[in-house]
């Protein structure tokens, strides 16, 4: 581009005067014109003064520039939480009402799976227990709520498997593993018959799917720690087996799971040499449950459609080295069984 400001030699001179060739003055018109036929040092030092003022606007129009540079280094565009640059308030790394990661079965997850159930709460929602006092071995009931933000009742769940409630009831030491379906009240209190065969310290761990208030479902897993007094002793997790018989079934597992990757699982059921015929329970022909030893996180596995006959397939991603205990359900002539086995992840 071409610059259109004026250079030292546009600056217009005053005009000289008829007469005696000079610069005008005050007085007469014109100022004397120097000797030799030169501009006067007054003139000079009014073009001098022009020249001076142009050098300091251009000046201070390139410093400008510079230092505008300067700061747009200093304060870059604001980041997310994962350290890109935000582009928009409606990015999103994946599509509405989808997960953060697929389900598929040979899905590299490039790490470690979170796991719910570690906290009472979680994104504003949190469980409240309503009952205590349990005792072992002794028949109770075991209530409680779903609240919000503000501490009010949550009360619009979505079915999900079948229920809206999903209780999952597990010793510390994983024992006594029981699955639970409690019903809700008008003022979303959920209640559930519970019997706790053994002190220790349990865990209870609600899966449930929120409606929220724009029409949108939000999944959680959310647990809290239920103390029954008496004297007990951690059994310790039985050993790692692909095998495990529950009343006169056989129930095996395949599969090469994966930490950091979504592998299959497939779990087949026998009756001795014959197959028996596996019934729907909670919408599938099997139910898994995962749970992690030591801090008993709660992993998400999903089950797969198909021929029961071919067996039950699931999909699990392994978080990390350690050991899981797997609660597998299936029901045979309306009666749900569980077959219980331990995984070790290297």
């Amino acid at each position: 581009m071409t610059d259109q400001r004026p250079g030292p030699a546009e600056v217009p001179a005053s005009p000289v005067s008829a007469a005696g060739g000079g610069v005008p003055n005050a007085a007469g018109g014109g100022v004397p014109e120097a000797p030799g036929g030169g501009v006067p040092e007054a003139a000079g030092a009014l073009v001098d003064r022009g020249t001076l003022r142009l050098a300091l606007v251009v000046g201070g129009l390139i410093l400008a520039v510079l230092l505008g540079f300067g700061l747009g280094r200093l304060n870059p565009a604001p980041a997310d939480a994962t350290g890109r640059t935000s582009t928009a308030a409606t990015d999103h790394p994946h599509s509405p009402g989808t997960g953060a990661h697929e389900h598929g079965t040979d899905t590299d997850t490039g790490g470690a799976t979170e796991v719910g159930g570690l906290a009472v709460g979680s994104g504003g929602w949190t469980l409240t227990p309503l009952s205590a006092g349990l005792a072992a071995g002794r028949p109770g009931e075991f209530r409680f709520q779903v609240r919000d933000v503000q501490g009010r009742p949550v009360t619009r769940f979505a079915v999900v498997h079948d229920k809206p409630m999903h209780l999952i009831v597990v010793r510390r030491d994983l024992s006594g593993y029981q699955h639970l379906h409690p019903t809700m009240g008008a003022d979303g209190t959920w209640s559930v018959p519970l019997t706790l065969p053994q002190a220790g310290a349990w865990r209870v761990y609600a899966d449930f799917t929120l409606v929220t208030d724009d029409g949108g479902q939000s999944a959680r897993v959310l647990g809290v720690d239920l103390a029954v007094p008496g004297d007990h002793t951690p059994r310790p997790l039985p050993e790692p087996t692909r095998t495990a018989t529950v009343d006169e079934f056989t129930v095996s597992w395949s599969g090469e799971p994966r930490i950091g990757a979504t592998r299959p699982l497939r779990f087949v059921v026998r009756a001795g040499d014959a197959t028996p015929t596996l019934e729907r329970y909670l919408g599938a022909y099997g139910h898994l449950v995962a749970l992690r030893e030591g801090d008993l996180g709660y992993l998400h596995v999903h089950p797969e459609s198909g021929p029961a006959a071919d067996g039950v397939t699931f999909q699990l991603a392994v978080p990390g080295p350690g050991r899981y205990r797997l609660y597998f359900d299936f029901q045979v002539a309306g009666e749900v069984r569980t077959a219980e086995f331990t995984l070790t992840a290297p």
